[in-house]
């Protein structure tokens, strides 16, 4: 963990709970938590940098995908990927660091090719089964409740350890 210099996330299912709520007008609502909107500029703060990638494609949830970004500072947000590998491949490159310095957390199968090439994967306690049985982190909390502050936290304590 110690080597971790960035860690890029799913959104739905990792940062959300996963529910997606539709008003009757057509208004899109998905709920964050704020242990996670905490988390992100303490790791940005020991010099972690973040990203996220999202599968989300309709309009109103790629809306909300940027202002959750805008409100924490992250500028390197692939949004509509269908290829997450490939995402994370580029965000590496665009730090010039290795994968092996890199940990993605993801909670669903199409998540799991980037699962795979990540230094570090992780997984919340409520991802599916195949994703929480090849990931080397699957935190006690679930997604959208607190999974990413847990990650953050060992990320950081082992980066301040000497």
């Amino acid at each position: 963990m110690k080597s971790i210099k960035a860690v890029v996330l799913d959104v739905d299912g990792v940062l959300t709970d996963g529910t997606v709520w539709w008003s009757a007008n057509g208004d899109e609502l998905k709920r964050f938590c704020f242990y996670d909107v905490t988390g992100i500029p303490l790791a940005k703060k020991v010099g972690i940098i973040i990203g996220l990638i999202s599968g989300e494609s309709s309009s109103s949830g790629m809306k909300i995908v940027d202002r959750f970004a805008e409100k924490l500072g992250i500028t390197d947000v692939y949004k509509g990927c269908h290829d997450k590998a490939s995402a994370l491949n580029t965000f590496a490159t665009k730090y010039n660091i290795s994968l092996s310095m890199v940990c993605f957390m993801g909670d669903d199968i199409n998540d799991l090719p980037a699962l795979k090439i990540a230094g570090l994967s992780a997984a919340p306690a409520n991802a599916h089964t195949a994703v929480r049985q090849q990931v080397d982190v699957v935190t006690q909390q679930r997604g959208g409740h607190g999974a990413v502050r847990e990650l953050l936290d060992m990320l950081i304590a082992n980066q301040q350890m000497d």
